[in-house]
């Protein structure tokens, strides 16, 4: 089979297109023909050699979608997406023709949705869904502001929570979010403002329920003065700056609560559990996929890496 692999650290570069053995199944294991995977800036980071846990040499990918070829015979042939563990860092991942993946985190994708649409959902989902979701429990009715809307987890974010019946403060450098997360936000305001002004002047001076900061770092004391009392705040980045500070008696007087989201923590099983809940809602058209901005093959994988390194708005996916 073909793959993308990379034997050194670096920039998108190190990658090249090889020949390799297709992957073989075992009791605990499927093989799964990839119709279609996309990059996220973490297989882009996985390169760099940013990330923990990465094994070299290695073909990196984490989310996919395509069709069981060899396994139990109940999903032979089935349609399924996944991600999750350690796929891509001391396993061979997405970015391939086959993959070898665990039977007990298969998840038939959505019936209405392409394996190519499927595939550019993934970890954004992923990560939106175990912050909000199992975390922070947001509810319905609050009001929910999302840092980095623009992005992919944030669209993803403001989606669910919309879904949910939530109040959407939509906070970024651009103008609006992408579709179609653009067309769900109550209220915007752009990161150059005072963002705790802002945040604070559109809920009577409360402030959000429940922040999802998508950028973290230069953002994160902003995030957390944007927060009423009682509130939540999720980080999932520290772009900028790793570390931060911010008054503690401010913090505990507020009795503001923040979670940690980090989707490297999940194993396949557990990334199948959001997968599956995430299902009907594709299904009913309750959630849509995010935009994808490019579609490429596993020969112009370096420049589809490229396009995210560089912060392409919307997916990037590559179809073997």
């Amino acid at each position: 089979m073909r793959a993308l692999r990379f034997s050194e650290f670096g920039a998108p570069s190190k990658l090249s297109l090889v020949e390799m053995r297709d992957p073989e199944p075992d009791a605990a294991t499927v093989v799964v023909r990839v119709v279609a995977s996309s990059v996220n800036p973490s297989d882009v980071k996985n390169v760099a050699g940013l990330m923990e846990g990465t094994v070299l040499p290695r073909v990196p990918g984490r989310d996919f979608s395509g069709i069981v070829e060899a396994g139990p015979p109940e999903w032979l042939g089935a349609e399924v997406w996944g991600t999750g563990g350690d796929i891509g860092f001391s396993q061979d991942g997405a970015h391939a023709e086959r993959l070898a993946f665990p039977t007990a985190g298969l998840v038939r994708k959505p019936r209405n949705l392409t394996h190519g649409v499927t595939a550019a959902i993934g970890l954004t989902f992923v990560v939106a869904w175990l912050g909000a979701i199992d975390y922070a429990a947001a509810r319905p009715g609050e009001t929910v502001a999302v840092i980095g809307a623009g992005g992919g987890v944030g669209g993803a974010v403001i989606q669910i929570v919309k879904a949910l019946g939530c109040r959407v403060i939509a906070v970024d450098r651009a103008e609006r979010p992408l579709p179609p997360a653009g067309g769900l936000i109550d209220e915007f305001v752009s990161a150059a403002s005072d963002v705790p002004a802002e945040v604070k002047r559109l809920t009577g001076g409360q402030g959000a329920d429940l922040i999802f900061d998508t950028v973290g770092g230069v953002m994160f004391e902003s995030a957390l003065l944007s927060l009423r009392r009682r509130g939540r705040l999720v980080e999932i980045s520290g772009t900028g700056r790793r570390r931060v500070a911010f008054d503690l008696i401010d913090f505990y007087h507020n009795e503001s609560r923040i979670f940690g989201a980090d989707t490297r923590k999940l194993d396949p099983v557990d990334s199948a559990k959001i997968l599956a809940a995430l299902v009907p809602g594709f299904e009913a058209g309750r959630l849509r996929p995010p935009a994808i901005a490019r579609t490429s093959s596993l020969a112009d994988g370096v420049a589809a890496y490229e396009a995210v390194a560089t912060g392409t708005r919307g997916r990037v996916v590559i179809a073997p």
